[in-house]
């Protein structure tokens, strides 16, 4: 095992630790565990930035008021942070926000009552006209980009049911008109052009993406990529040409569409069907492109890269090729960057194991650093700054998590928490993480596990899980938990797993298909059984996940062989089961038929469902009863078994 002590130092703000001086860092009772979850889940945080032109106002989601919601602030770069302001929509929590080119209007995607099912509103920045556009409890519609021109935003309609296409329109604010853009089986549009003659389509299932650009005048496509090239492509840029010789148009892409890694691709192109060659304009062998952003000249480029979980930015002169690397990112992670139109400012979403998600302005020319938005206050207690940790897999294969080493437990083996995330293309990062903290604070070290299958550490390793690869994927939560023994971490016998949406599949799966190795077992969301799961999750998640798990048809026999619910009889170990009422994601169902099963077999199963919440957790309210049904769950059955 390697470990690498992650740092989170913020360039003018009170210790990296959060904590006032003198703060404690031992173990603590679990009530006094609960208490310190509770108050870093108050500890709000800001992020989704989007900039006016002028990049003087910023809106952005903040859950200072306890749901997720719309919020405006002047950058004030010299002087006190100035307030921020609500901009009332609904009691609906905000999912995205993105503010027109004109400034006159913001977009909004909000989770109707809360749940998968999604809205898109408008809304004047003071706060009048605010209306919804499409979607509802019976419709689920996304929100896309803006025209540059700041006139029509993109809103996207997935296909209800199967064999439906998904349709996409450009949308008029000021009067709700909808005008067909383009339909296709599972589509997103990445960016619409200035005049909104070109724009770039992403289609295909999970991690078997293809990339189009489409000329609607002359109703003309071509491959962005290389033709029958799959893979995942997150961001996609239309801008001018950097120079006279490259053509007219770019399109810079985010992917990793035939390439071993997530890379920057530019692609030059123009009217009359000519195109040139598709190059890598940036790429490293240590790290995964994240996120991209281009001044309105695309001169400019910035660069985020996913370095095993932490972040670092560069910027790009698209006309020399000049890369400069960005120094003093004020914590571990970043997120949602935006760059001004006139490559002038950054703003963009930081935080780490010791802050919450607070936003920061970056000065392209001179480098600085300034904070947006206030920060919260949080509870008097230093917090664990976890380690990258890396063992092998049982097949030799490169795995990682980050270990959250409870105070208590520095010098000898104790209780441990194996903590799965969900995707399972998602990436466990050493961001703010409240329960983690709370466990650890109990007495309970947590190690937050990159199997295969996780994102951010090449094409090859995220399709490692695929289809009948999610057995490999078993065998590395039960290698981890064999390597936490062997290095003197956990003790035998008290060790626990849980996680959520696909980590709580993972869960279940571990304790039907390998009992004896975890006391104890917390499922959030998971699927039991994936036939079931197909057959009542949403249409347009069911039709994009067939590359992953496999087909409800052709793979029949595979998903039954992994559904945990066929072997509940195996489960002889305290499990609480963790679901929202209006997940339709991994529908409800999931947990019930999990939880009737044990019952009948008259096995410790402890059931919470929590109202008015969806397949991820907004409201605060709500993430206080998690945080503490996990804390006192788990803390009673291996701190004291």
């Amino acid at each position: 095992m390697t470990a690498d002590l992650a740092t989170d130092v913020m360039p003018g703000t009170e210790p990296a630790d959060g904590s006032a001086a003198g703060a404690r860092m031992s173990t603590g009772t679990v009530e006094e565990a609960v208490a310190l979850a509770e108050g870093l889940v108050d500890a709000w945080g800001s992020w989704g930035p989007n900039m006016t032109p002028d990049a003087r106002q910023v809106a952005f989601i903040s859950d200072r008021s306890g749901s997720p919601q719309l919020w405006i602030q002047d950058v004030v770069l010299d002087g006190a942070q100035p307030p921020a302001r609500h901009v009332p929509l609904s009691d609906d929590p905000v999912v995205s926000v993105r503010w027109a080119a004109d400034s006159r209007w913001l977009a909004c995607e909000v989770a109707t009552d809360g749940g998968v099912r999604t809205a898109v509103w408008v809304v004047r920045p003071d706060g009048s006209d605010a209306r919804r556009i499409a979607g509802g409890p019976d419709e689920h519609a996304e929100l896309g980009p803006w025209t540059r021109s700041g006139h029509r935003f993109v809103v996207t309609f997935p296909g209800t049911a199967a064999g439906t296409p998904t349709r996409a329109y450009l949308a008029d604010p000021s009067t709700g008109r909808l005008d067909p853009l383009a339909d296709g089986d599972l589509i997103h549009v990445l960016d619409i052009s200035l005049e909104e003659r070109f724009i770039v389509l992403r289609d295909g299932e999970r991690g078997q993406e293809y990339v189009s650009v489409v000329d609607r005048l002359m109703d003309e496509d071509f491959s962005a990529l290389p033709q029958g090239a799959t893979g995942s492509t997150e961001v996609a840029l239309i801008r001018p040409a950097p120079d006279d010789h490259a053509g007219p148009v770019y399109v810079y892409l985010a992917s990793d569409v035939g390439l071993p890694r997530r890379q920057l691709i530019g692609l030059p192109f123009g009217p009359n069907g000519w195109r040139g060659e598709a190059r890598t304009l940036a790429a490293r062998e240590d790290a995964e492109l994240e996120c991209i952003d281009a001044d309105d000249a695309g001169r400019l480029l910035l660069l985020v890269w996913n370095v095993a979980g932490r972040s670092e930015l560069e910027l790009l002169d698209t006309a020399t090729g000049g890369r400069t690397a960005i120094s003093g990112l004020p914590g571990l992670v970043a997120a949602d960057p935006v760059l001004s139109r006139d490559g002038a400012s950054v703003v963009l979403g930081v935080q780490g194991p010791t802050r919450p998600r607070e936003l920061w302005h970056l000065d392209t020319t001179t480098h600085a650093w300034t904070r947006v938005t206030s920060a919260p206050p949080l509870p008097r207690r230093r917090l664990v700054v976890p380690t990258l940790e890396t063992f092998p897999g049982r097949d030799g294969l490169p795995l990682s998590g980050w270990l959250y080493r409870a105070p208590g437990r520095l010098n000898g083996p104790g209780p441990v928490v194996l903590y799965l995330h969900g995707g399972p293309e998602d990436q466990e990062r050493p961001t703010f993480a409240p329960q983690h903290q709370a466990l650890a604070a109990a007495g309970l070290s947590v190690f937050a596990l990159n199997i295969r299958g996780s994102s951010g550490f090449g094409r090859e390793f995220v399709h490692a899980d695929d289809l009948h690869g999610r057995y490999d994927a078993f065998a590395d939560v039960l290698a981890a938990a064999e390597h936490l023994v062997e290095a003197g971490i956990a003790e035998p016998g008290r060790l626990a797993v849980t996680g959520r949406s696909y980590g709580g599949y993972l869960t279940l799966a571990c304790l039907a298909f390998s009992p004896g190795v975890f006391a104890a077992g917390v499922d959030v969301c998971g699927m039991s059984d994936l036939v079931t799961f197909y057959r009542d999750s949403e249409p347009w998640i069911a039709a994009a996940a067939v590359t992953k798990y496999g087909h409800p048809e052709r793979d029949r026999a595979l998903l039954e062989d992994i559904s945990p619910l066929a072997s509940a009889e195996s489960i002889d170990v305290p499990l609480l089961v963790v679901h929202g009422e209006h997940d339709t994601n991994v529908p409800i169902g999931e947990a019930h038929q999990i939880v009737s099963a044990l019952r009948e077999l008259g096995r410790p199963v402890e059931y919470l469902e929590l109202p008015g919440e969806g397949h991820v957790f907004r409201r605060a309210s709500s993430r206080k009863a998690l945080a503490a049904a996990i804390t006192r769950f788990l803390h009673d059955r291996l701190r004291l078994g």
